[in-house]
């Protein structure tokens, strides 16, 4: 089964209330199974355009990823992203040679 992926690429427009976001979404990623492949570092853009910030989330499968974007809990806790950041949000298959 192919795992499942949060991409997300953002810039933080405050620092201090994005760090509620972040003492939000660790334990709710383990909670849904989701580990950070990417969190921040350092990228370079090679071809087109990014947002400063790139951070990947990966899940057992498509259907976890999905599930846990549109649970109640992260609906709620995702608030605190949208008020400090703006984001490109994209969930992923990966591939399952």
């Amino acid at each position: 089964m192919a795992k499942g992926y949060w991409i997300v690429s953002l810039d933080i427009t405050d620092t201090e209330a994005y760090g509620a976001y972040q003492a939000f979404v660790r334990p709710f990623l383990v909670a849904n199974e989701g580990h950070f492949i990417v969190r921040g570092g350092q990228s370079e853009v090679v071809e087109g355009s990014s947002r400063s910030r790139l951070v990947i989330v990966e899940f057992p499968s498509l259907e976890h990823a999905r599930a846990a974007y549109h649970s109640d809990a992260y609906q709620e806790g995702m608030q605190k992203r949208l008020k400090a950041s703006v984001a490109d949000f994209v969930i992923a298959e990966g591939f399952d040679a």
